[in-house]
């Protein structure tokens, strides 16, 4: 990605010895590899995302006797999501799967952090600065790295939110222009997921409006020097919200959110086979009135809710809604 010239030199090696040659580029910017290089490589190369482990790739990891369980509990949630089939909710490796969850949660998923059994924190917070030093500097030319610091942890500090760009630009001290172009960098080099709201041009309902999430929960905690233990936390529902974002879109779905101008919300809405389904994701007890409204409005056939306690199905307003915990996803 920094190498001067990389495209052209690529293509040169490619078209001179590529039945010898096999090459390699990474980058942590899609916009690098895609474009400054991959324009010199058009018909020539395969692109392909290297995220932070999966919570399924975690389990693989750190806990194999369970692996195998844990991906029947996967297929169960696609059973269920794409065909509508009722889940088995019986789980007697619960508290496994919870304790897994709590560490995935608090140290994220790169690899190195996960491979690392002493010095997680210390090594989140590295990533962070050389994150900001070397990519946010370096690669990007941004000046004012401490405001770009500083729109980091507050978006870390308001993730899940409606993302509202005047109060950001207030608090920081930047202009709406340097807002969206840090936005564009964080976005562009996998560290938030920027998701749009669901709509079907109704008047009351948000359509621009943006809310924002962390590929890596690790480097989310990392950002706020926060590591207090997850049944701790304040933020506990964000997190548990990013989870399940990360989760659902790991597994090839295209996440939204839905709400109105009257502030009725579900927190995330995905299409299936059988069409639209509503996810409410809480830390603990039933789901609210945003969840209820648009069962009410757009009548899904089914409906999801991560949250902790109940487990199993019940039928609101004729839609069929499976409660699951939280690391079913």
């Amino acid at each position: 990605q920094r190498a001067r010239d990389a495209g052209k030199i690529a293509k040169l090696l490619y078209d001179l010895y590529s039945d010898r040659v096999k090459l390699v580029l990474t980058g942590s910017g899609s916009f690098d590899i895609k474009v400054e290089i991959g324009r010199w490589l058009v018909g020539r190369g395969v692109y392909f995302e290297l995220l932070p482990l999966s919570y399924e790739e975690f389990v693989m990891w750190n806990a194999q006797e369970l692996y195998k369980i844990f991906t029947q509990r996967l297929e169960a949630l696609k059973q269920f999501l794409e065909l509508g089939k009722q889940p088995s909710f019986d789980d007697p490796f619960r508290r496994e799967f919870e304790d897994l969850l709590k560490e995935y949660m608090l140290y994220g998923g790169f690899p190195a952090i996960v491979k690392e059994k002493q010095t997680k924190e210390d090594l989140l917070k590295s990533l962070v600065l050389m994150y900001i030093e070397k990519d946010a500097l370096g690669s990007f030319g941004i000046r004012e790295i401490e405001k770009f610091r500083l729109l980091t942890k507050y978006l870390a500090l308001s993730t899940g939110s409606i993302m509202e760009a005047s109060s950001a630009c207030s608090d920081v001290g930047i202009d709406f222009r340097t807002f969206n172009s840090y936005i564009s960098i964080l976005a562009n080099t996998y560290i938030v997921r920027v998701i749009s709201p669901y709509h079907t041009n109704r008047l009351n309902e948000i359509k621009k409006a943006k809310k924002l999430y962390f590929y890596d929960l690790g480097f989310r905690n990392a950002v706020l020097a926060n590591f207090t233990q997850v049944e701790n936390r304040t933020d506990l529902g964000a997190m548990l919200e990013n989870f399940v974002l990360n989760e659902l879109a790991s597994q090839g779905y295209e996440v939204k959110y839905w709400r109105t101008t009257g502030k009725a919300e579900v927190d995330f809405v995905i299409q299936t086979a059988l069409g639209v389904v509503p996810i409410e994701v809480k830390s603990s007890g039933m789901p609210e009135r945003g969840f209820l409204s648009f069962i009410e409005r757009y009548k899904p056939k089914i409906a999801v809710v991560f949250t902790k306690g109940f487990m199993g199905l019940k039928q609101i307003q004729g839609t069929k809604v499976a409660f699951f915990p939280h690391y079913f996803v």
